[in-house]
């Protein structure tokens, strides 16, 4: 078991590096999770649905409930559901996410994926509204975004302005897929941590799937990404410090401590912190005394390229299809959960060196697979790891007894072979049959 006593006060640092030795598993119990989010759209305008109205979103939920999903509320408002380890949530603008159950293997995550984009499509036939998995809003501007009814994200919404241009629009204008990963020790944590971030940039560049804002082609294979690099860099990015030969649990922790904390939660209330650093929460800087419980708040308000909880999370990619966020997870799973894999995708880390990842990073919001920094290009480190993926699925496959999971990488080879990814082909329409606009059926079908 790796539950914490939340309300445990927090009086030394141990407490903190030990909260994520917690998540240490043996590789018997290693789980692939996914989270994915999607856009809800009035099928009568286009119009991001509201929290209130019909369509809104509190109706989906309500409907949703005749599943057997459980309801979860604040100040009466259902904001979120539970079913069997699975959650269902809304980011701030109202953006649709599920958060899967814990699975063995990419099998039972796409199952689980394609039920849900059954259901909202069903739904979406019923109540009057479409569903768009796309990394960033492709219609509207800002100032007509809607804003879900929590707490949480009025604060947020309050402290994005003062650390970076594009926070508001991060908060409600984008969407992604998100892969999390166990680790069977702090050395493993290590490694799968730095062959994480060392190749989000591949990621990003494969899932790009946001090259329209407002209706026109905003200049961006992955504008998410770019929106993400403009949003707090105390707590967004990329981590080169990870790669440090130092770096572990402890690092980490010590990382945490000096971001900036958003507020503090006590008894269904939020309180500001001032923009107060955790550190400074220990030394008595704040009228309540620091717990455990706001160690775990604060740990999940930091956004980098890749996030240590109590499992590793992978942030990069732009939201997509069922078929999208199943090769994301085979990817991962392939590259992470292989000894050989892992150990092959570490040395090509350093191999390319801290200067050419970065530069690679930089360049891939605009040029995605044909981003090239010096003698590098992303698309043949794209290739090299895809292969080393499947290499690892196969031997999952043997190990495990099981029908292989390397179907699910189909979508990205059918990409390296094209040297397209959707954002690619969605800016072929546009200039094309499209003439210049963005076609919201289009987009749908």
């Amino acid at each position: 078991m790796n539950n914490t006593d939340t309300s445990a006060e927090v009086t030394d640092k141990s407490q903190l590096t030990d909260w994520f030795r917690l998540g240490i598993k043996p590789k018997a119990e290693w789980g692939i999770g996914t989270e994915h989010e999607q856009f809800l759209y009035n099928r009568k305008d286009f119009s991001r649905l509201a929290y209130m109205g019909q369509p809104g979103i509190q109706n989906v939920l309500s409907q949703m409930q005749r599943d057997g999903w459980a309801s979860m509320t604040e100040e009466g408002h259902l904001i979120a559901l539970a079913k069997d380890g699975a959650t269902i949530t809304l980011e701030p603008g109202g953006q649709f996410e599920l958060s899967g159950a814990n699975h063995r293997t990419v099998h039972q995550t796409y199952d689980e994926t394609r039920q849900h984009f059954e259901v909202l499509e069903r739904l979406g036939q019923e109540l009057g509204f479409y569903n768009l998995p796309m990394g960033f809003d492709p219609f509207w501007s800002r100032e007509k975004m809607p804003w879900m009814p929590k707490e949480r994200y009025r604060f947020m919404k309050s402290w994005m302005p003062g650390k970076g241009d594009l926070g508001l629009d991060m908060m409600s204008r984008t969407a992604s897929i998100q892969v999390n990963v166990d680790y069977s020790s702090e050395a493993d944590m290590v490694q799968k941590m730095q062959v994480a971030q060392a190749f989000q940039p591949v990621v990003m560049a494969l899932f790009a799937n946001s090259p329209f804002s407002e209706g026109q082609a905003n200049g961006y294979l992955t504008y998410r990404s770019h929106v993400w690099d403009h949003t707090d860099n105390d707590r967004c990015g990329f981590l080169p410090f990870v790669f440090d030969k130092s770096f572990g649990f402890e690092r980490w922790t010590e990382f945490l401590l000096d971001v900036p904390m958003y507020f503090i939660h006590r008894q269904g209330q939020y309180h500001s912190a001032d923009g107060m650093t955790f550190r400074e929460f220990m030394k008595g800087q704040h009228r309540f005394k620091p717990t455990m419980g706001d160690w775990e708040v604060h740990v999940s308000t930091v956004f980098p390229d890749i996030r240590l909880k109590k499992f590793i999370e992978l942030r990069g990619a732009d939201a997509g299809s069922a078929h999208m966020i199943a090769a994301l997870a085979a990817f991962w799973t392939g590259l992470l959960y292989h000894a050989d894999s892992l150990a092959a995708a570490h040395s090509l880390g350093m191999e390319l060196g801290m200067e050419t990842l970065c530069g690679l990073r930089a360049e891939v919001p605009k040029m995605g697979l044909k981003a090239c920094y010096k003698s590098s290009n992303l698309l043949d480190v794209a290739r090299e790891l895809l292969q080393l993926s499947d290499q690892g699925l196969a031997h999952r496959a043997r190990e495990m007894g099981m029908d292989s999971e390397q179907k699910y990488l189909q979508p990205l080879e059918e990409i390296l072979s094209s040297g397209q990814t959707r954002a690619d082909r969605l800016l072929e329409l546009y200039h094309g049959r499209w003439g210049g606009r963005v076609d919201g059926k289009g987009l749908i079908g």
